[in-house]
């Protein structure tokens, strides 16, 4: 087995067999992802079964999220990936059987998608709050823009190849290449040895049940403390609310504005693909300036213009348009990457696990929200409203970042003890 010690060069190569794993689990979960929802399309043709598809795998994670931080920073963080990776695996198994027998039905499809989604739920943030103890803190934004890359060539590639392997192949077979990966990503995590931080508070972690409870009202606690990661939360919260709506409504931006076919939609659709790659790289290699709040704002910036050209581009303008959601894809990396990378090297890594999940809880609690107010919107005042609120929202909160001190400083406060923190908030009253 190998042992990760990121004070020591050779920490690259345990690592790199762990995101290697994690690689082919990503692309094997595209390709079932997309048999899944063809299946659905294929076989209801309902925008509500596919509405409630997406809600299956929002709602775990919004629901089990501060739970599940209080668990991930009390439990071996490489057994919960293992762990997760294999629970995916079983749901892919569950499916291939299903379609094999001919047996699939829309409540499977729900059930398991929830399933995946709160192993999901756990998956993320003990691999975001493990990766900060693997890495040198100089790497932690190359390392986000990596990934980042890896999912926009995901997003690329697993749907055509999706698309030709069930011309060919029966749906079990994409199930079960899901299956594999998932086992290869668990082999990749089992071979090596992760750091463990240390404990928040032993009293704690000794007690029953109760002391569960007690470690998730720490870190809510912990991170209510700190206005410059409560003011992040919120622009992550704020970005969900008007960008994924936005994003969603491309087809109806291609169709109804730009009177373009399916054809187009796919450009649209790989093009911000290829964006994602593309930043994703160049943060990779560069690493982002000196100070990473300043990449944050270089990429809002990025991001507010090119979706403001989105929104502004006329009918005739499809090309324009179809560059800035490509800018749009590649200033993602720029702002996510090195925004997590500060988040990693700030918050003390035995509350790493609460925060990361409570993170991602808050964010995604505005997506649902942001579908049904955005639909009616678009309705009445033209979808590309909807762009322009998004692109003026960035906008507002590169100004926000620069002239709050306790957002733009955040990287400069030094890392304190989640003992301290957990030890104190047992002294509070609730």
């Amino acid at each position: 087995m190998f042992t990760i010690d990121r004070s020591q060069a050779s920490w690259k190569y345990p690592f790199a067999l762990i995101w290697i794993g994690q690689a082919f689990s990503l692309f094997g979960s595209g390709l079932a992802g997309f048999a899944i929802v063809w299946w659905l399309t294929a076989t209801t043709g309902s925008a509500t079964v596919l509405a409630t598809a997406t809600l299956a795998t929002l709602l775990p994670g919004i629901l089990i999220g501060p739970l599940a931080g209080a668990l991930i920073d009390r439990w071996d963080r490489r057994a919960v990936i293992m762990v997760a990776d294999l629970t995916g695996a079983l749901g892919a198994a569950a499916l291939a059987v299903l379609f094999w027998i001919d047996a699939l039905a829309i409540w499977h499809v729900y059930l398991i998608m929830a399933l995946r989604s709160l192993a999901g739920a756990f998956h993320w943030p003990a691999m975001q709050a493990s990766i900060s103890l693997m890495a040198p803190e100089r790497h932690l934004a190359r390392i986000g823009g990596l990934s980042q890359m890896l999912q926009g060539a995901t997003n690329i590639a697993a749907p055509p190849l999706g698309a030709l392997l069930i011309a060919i192949w029966p749906l079990h077979g994409l199930m079960l290449i899901d299956v594999v990966t998932a086992l290869i990503a668990v082999a990749g995590v089992g071979l090596v040895r992760f750091p463990r931080p240390p404990r928040a508070a032993p009293a704690v972690a000794d007690a029953p049940a109760t002391g569960v409870v007690a470690e998730m009202r720490a870190g809510l606690r912990y991170i209510s403390r700190w206005p410059g990661l409560m003011m992040v939360m919120g622009m992550a919260a704020l970005i969900n609310l008007l960008l994924t709506p936005a994003f969603s409504l491309l087809p109806i931006l291609v169709t109804r504005h730009f009177h373009g076919e399916a054809l187009h939609l796919a450009w649209m659709n790989a093009a911000e693909g290829a964006g994602i790659v593309l930043g994703g790289l160049i943060i990779g290699v560069w690493g982002g300036f000196r100070r990473r709040m300043n990449t944050v704002v270089f990429g809002l910036i990025g991001l507010g213009i090119s979706i403001l050209a989105i929104g502004a581009a006329p009918a005739t303008a499809f090309l324009p348009a179809l560059a800035a959601v490509a800018v749009v894809g590649a200033m993602s990396p720029v702002v996510n990457a090195p925004m997590m990378a500060i988040v990693q090297s700030v918050v003390a890594p035995e509350m790493q696990g609460r925060v990361f999940t409570a993170l991602g809880s808050v964010s995604m609690a505005m997506t649902p929200l942001g579908l049904v107010i955005a639909g009616p919107v678009a309705d009445a005042f033209g979808v590309q409203v909807w762009y322009l609120l998004g692109g003026c929202a960035c906008l507002l909160m590169t100004l926000l970042v620069l002239g709050i001190p306790a957002v733009r400083d955040l990287e400069d406060r030094p890392r304190d003890s989640g003992r301290s923190a957990v030890v104190r908030s047992e002294n509070v009253p609730s």
